[in-house]
């Protein structure tokens, strides 16, 4: 499956920075004045996955191919922005194509780098592009509701956006509705403000490993569950060195794992995602699920006629392939299993499906 992550935050906090050193390129445009990025940028990244490599050596594959991330560079955003200011119209409708938002956060001190705001304040911040995107959502949600509009909308969509109307208007938790309503129907409805959400904060190298006054009041009120503190110009640093340089550099300033593996990680939780693995002499591969996926739609990753097709699902756990030294032992030792179409597949699960053509 394809996953989507946007970097969205206030001109000028290190999106296109965070961004350039998470896909290793220099495609986005850092510069020191607000909307320097426009159009958005895209980089499709390769998840790392130690496992791969593993099976990969047991099975003899020819080549290994990761699943893979993109991260979409979007344009920053002002207060109004769902007026039209700034780049408001463009920035929201970019969002509402990715699976997850990613909000970078300021909480670092610079005379050099402007600030679209009079002081550095991420609690501001964030509370000015979540408005926003509740006022895009408030005016999206009316319009659907006109008379004309809403018969072409289903009894469940028009539940979610009352719900959600009732909730802007109110200023109650609009989160509340994933506690009624499916991932699938919540994404039907278009809603900016309950998209999953990640808070990066971006610091100097002096707060990467205890952070700052900044990142201790947003803590504070946001939590740890879904905040990364990085530093995007250390990342960009890191990237720029090859493997040996980029370990040493990393040992040098004691930072433990890159802000890519970090910010992956973090996606696959709050998405709910899980990692099967298919792995031969021709290829070892990844392939991304939902979690509590079953067997036929875990296999329409691959081809939507082996979901049409399905009829039994080979499946053995990672840990017994590598202790079982690949497919045949397993089978021999009793640790492979076939598995119906009411297989929920595992993480970590290498799977061969059977199917009819």
């Amino acid at each position: 499956m394809s996953l989507k992550c946007g970097i969205v935050g206030l001109p000028n906090v290190g999106k296109s920075t965070l961004f350039n050193a998470l896909t290793n390129s220099s495609k986005a445009q850092a510069a020191n004045f607000p909307f320097c990025t426009i159009d958005p940028n895209v980089g499709v990244v390769p998840v790392p996955d130690n496992r791969l490599e593993n099976l990969a050596k047991i099975s003899k594959s020819k080549k290994i191919i990761n699943t893979t991330i993109s991260f979409v560079d979007i344009a920053g955003l002002v207060k109004g922005a769902s007026k039209g200011e700034g780049l408001g119209n463009k920035f929201l409708s970019h969002i509402r194509e990715v699976d997850a938002i990613i909000h970078m956060i300021r909480c670092f001190d610079s005379a050099d780098i402007q600030n679209v705001n009079p002081n550095v304040d991420p609690i501001r911040d964030i509370e000015i592009i979540e408005t926003e995107m509740k006022l895009a959502d408030l005016e999206s949600i009316q319009k659907r509701l006109e008379k004309n509009n809403k018969k072409n909308i289903d009894e469940e969509q028009l539940k979610i956006l009352k719900i959600a109307l009732e909730c802007i208007n109110n200023d109650d938790d609009i989160l509340i509705l994933r506690n009624d309503f499916g991932k699938k129907q919540l994404n039907q409805s278009g809603l900016l403000s309950i998209k999953p959400r990640i808070f990066v904060c971006n610091v100097d190298e002096q707060s990467i490993h205890t952070g700052n006054d900044y990142t201790k009041k947003f803590i504070d009120k946001f939590g740890q569950e879904n905040t990364l503190i990085v530093s995007a110009d250390i990342e960009n640093q890191i990237n720029s060195f090859d493997t040996k340089e980029k370990k040493n550099y990393m040992e040098m300033i004691g930072l433990k794992e890159i802000g890519l593996n970090m910010l992956i990680k973090k996606s696959y939780q709050i998405l709910e995602l899980d990692t099967y693995f298919t792995s031969g002499p021709e290829e070892t591969r990844a392939w991304t699920i939902q979690k509590n996926c079953l067997a036929p739609q875990a296999a329409s990753e691959i081809h939507t006629d082996f979901e049409k097709g399905f009829i039994r699902a080979e499946t053995v756990s990672y840990d017994d392939f590598i202790s079982n030294d690949g497919w045949v032992n397993s089978k021999t030792n009793g640790k492979m299993r076939l598995e119906g179409k009411d297989y929920i597949v595992k993480d970590g699960d290498v799977l061969n499906f059977r199917f009819n053509t």
